[in-house]
C-alpha cells in the first residue's frame, strides 16, 4: 500500500466521513526539490490547510497534508488521543516526503506548529514556517486543564455554520492537557532548534495570550528568522479565507521560501 493511501484508509477507518478533512498529497506534474509539509491546528482538519497547499503546489512544489489523530472524526475521539498520536503522524507525513528524496520543509498552524518544533529535534527540515505559535494560551484556565477536565469534559464555543463540518465546536479538555505536554516539551528545547524560520502572529488572535508567538520566536536558536504580526483584524486561524489578509500570509510565506540560499538548508 502506497504511503498517502495508508493514511487516507487510517482517517476513513478512524471515522472521517468528509472527504475535505482526509489528509491530501499534491504533486506537480514538474515538481521541484521541495516537499511542504502542512500541520492544521487542535480541533481543526486538513481542510484549514487547504488554500495554502493550492498556493505552494501550484509554485511547484509537492504537498503533503497530515490529518491529527482525533481530528476530522469526534470530539469524544480527540479526547482518547494523546500528543505522540500527534506526533507519529507528523513525523508518517515526513517520511512520506523524504522518500521522495525532496528537501523538506515544514509549516504548522497553531498546535501544529509545536508539533513541527518537535519533529524537528529529530528530523532534517530546510526551514520552518509558524503560523500562529503559542507557549501560552488566552484562556486563564488552559494550564488546568488536567484537572478541570473531570468536572468539565469539554469547551464549547461559537462557530459559523460555514467551518462546523471543518472544526469541533466542543474542544475537549483532556486535548488541552495533551497540549500542555507539549508546550512545556517546546519550551525547553527552543534554543536548540537552528533552522531558519518565519513565524506569523496577529494581534486579533483570542485563542493564544497576547505577545506568547514572539516569546516562542525569541528563544528559538536560529539565526536566520523572521517575526511578523498582522493586525487586530486577523484571527487566530490564517490559512483560512476568514482572515482578510490571507493572500498577505501566502505572500510572506512564498518571499521566504524563495528566500531560503542553499548554504541555509540542510540535507
Amino acid at each position: 500500500m502506497m504511503p498517502i493511501e495508508r493514511e487516507l484508509t487510517i482517517a476513513r477507518d478512524d471515522g472521517v466521513r468528509n472527504e475535505n478533512n482526509l489528509p491530501f498529497l499534491l504533486e506537480p506534474e514538474q515538481p521541484s526539490n521541495r516537499g511542504i509539509l502542512l500541520i492544521h491546528g487542535f480541533s481543526a482538519t486538513p481542510w484549514e490547510m487547504r488554500p495554502l497547499g493550492e498556493m505552494l503546489f501550484r509554485r511547484g512544489d509537492t504537498v503533503f497534508a497530515v490529518r491529527l489523530p482525533g481530528h476530522g472524526t469526534s470530539p469524544s475521539d480527540l479526547a482518547g488521543r494523546s500528543a505522540e498520536e500527534w506526533l507519529a503522524a507528523v513525523e508518517r507525513g515526513y517520511q512520506l516526503l523524504a522518500e521522495r528524496n525532496l528537501s523538506i520543509v515544514g509549516i504548522g498552524q497553531s498546535t501544529g506548529s509545536l508539533l513541527l518544533l518537535r519533529l524537528s529535534l529529530s528530523r532534517s527540515f530546510d526551514a520552518m514556517v509558524l503560523l500562529s505559535p503559542f507557549l501560552r494560551l488566552k484562556h486563564p484556565l488552559a494550564p488546568f486543564a488536567g484537572l478541570l477536565h473531570y468536572w468539565m469534559p469539554y469547551n464549547t464555543r461559537p462557530l459559523p455554520e460555514s467551518e462546523q463540518p471543518y472544526y469541533y465546536q466542543k474542544r475537549p479538555l483532556k486535548g488541552i492537557k495533551q497540549i500542555n505536554r507539549l508546550r512545556r516539551q517546546i519550551k525547553a528545547v527552543l534554543h536548540k532548534i537552528s533552522q531558519p524560520v518565519l513565524a506569523l502572529a496577529a494581534q486579533g488572535d483570542e485563542t493564544i495570550a497576547p505577545g506568547t508567538s514572539l516569546d516562542l520566536f525569541q528563544r528559538l536558536g536560529s539565526t536566520q528568522k523572521k517575526f511578523h504580526s498582522f493586525g487586530p483584524e486577523v484571527p487566530h486561524v490564517l490559512t483560512t479565507s476568514g482572515n482578510p489578509r490571507q493572500q498577505e500570509v501566502f505572500t510572506q510565506i512564498d518571499e521566504f521560501l524563495s528566500s531560503i540560499s542553499p548554504e541555509n538548508q540542510q540535507s
